[in-house]
């Protein structure tokens, strides 16, 4: 998928572990991990809101895309 999720770099940059966020956002640890480690298949605006609004930062800031990871399906 070149879809590249860029939590762990916000996170780092706001001095913010990713249980302190799930704590935050009231989402779980293991929900986050998946979406950090880019395994996540799809995600609810509402999440992407809560997220953003946490980290003080934009959809943009936070997902990204880079055509050379593309499948070539």
């Amino acid at each position: 998928m070149a879809i590249v999720v860029r939590l762990d770099d916000l996170l780092h940059a706001r001095r913010m572990t990713l249980t302190e966020l799930s704590s935050r956002i009231d989402i779980t640890l293991a929900n986050l991990s998946i979406l950090k480690t880019g395994k996540a298949k799809a995600i609810r605006f509402s999440t992407l809101e809560a997220i953003c609004e946490a980290l003080d930062c934009q959809p943009g800031d936070l997902l990204a895309r880079d055509p050379s990871l593309a499948d070539d399906d």
